[in-house]
């Protein structure tokens, strides 16, 4: 696992793979997209396996509003991502470091690419930006939205998606799922709670690398899914 700053990751990764070791890399999958290319080429040419941190793809909030979805023609995604500023923090801003989250997310509830990028941005209380607001418009033609943002005194983790036939809402840290549907002439809706099985995701996440590894099928979360992330995350930044 390479869990270092964004800048060491491709060295670090291409110098595992050409050693013969499998790497899960944590998001985003490198600094910039030729890093990330190089990692997926190490890949390939050593035969192994190189799965990207997109932790979210396996929280069971995420898997819930997926399975709620599946079948419907999905309009609009909007993700809250917010909270304070984390100390820790010093080379990126809230693009690469929350919103990358969210663009996994959105490629992975539609199956379908970003096309369309219409970031706001604005630095307020750090060196990078510390506030986004970022509207997409995919191939398929969702539109989706992210804020995201670190002068948020409380974190807020939410994801609602509406379909032609429901409204779906998640909480991604209580793991509360719940749809609405069946609208009727007085603009009433029925609700009904999703089940949301208990998981940790970090751990269900190993296990899918793991499993791509004894199995030699594709990681869930590919190089590549890894690399339409970052290019979608730089060109919110202007660097795309």
């Amino acid at each position: 696992m390479v869990a270092t700053p964004n800048r060491h990751h491709a060295d670090l990764g291409v110098a595992l793979l050409e050693a013969g070791v499998h790497v899960l890399v944590e998001k985003p999958i490198a600094a910039t997209v030729a890093d990330a290319q190089r990692m997926i080429d190490a890949a390939k040419a050593n035969d192994r396996v190189l799965m990207v941190g997109q932790v979210e793809r396996f929280n069971p909030a995420v898997e819930a509003v997926k399975r709620a979805i599946d079948g419907e023609d999905v309009i609009s995604i909007q993700i809250t991502r917010v909270g304070p500023f984390p100390p820790r923090m010093g080379e990126v801003g809230v693009v690469i470091d929350l919103a990358v989250h969210d663009i996994d997310i959105i490629r992975h509830l539609t199956e379908s690419e970003i096309v369309e990028v219409q970031p706001q941005l604005a630095r307020t209380k750090a060196d990078r930006e510390d506030t986004a607001l970022l509207q997409f418009r995919l191939a398929n033609g969702t539109i989706a939205h992210i804020t995201t943002n670190w002068v948020t005194p409380y974190k807020v983790r939410t994801l609602q998606v509406a379909t032609a036939n429901k409204f779906v809402v998640a909480d991604l840290m209580t793991r509360q799922v719940t749809e609405y549907f069946g609208q009727q002439p007085d603009g009433s809706y029925s609700t009904r709670g999703v089940m949301s099985w208990p998981a940790e995701p970090l751990k269900k996440e190993l296990e899918a690398f793991a499993h791509a590894i004894r199995t030699g099928e594709p990681p869930a979360v590919t190089g590549e899914d890894g690399l339409r992330n970052l290019e979608v995350a730089l060109r919110c930044l202007g660097e795309g």
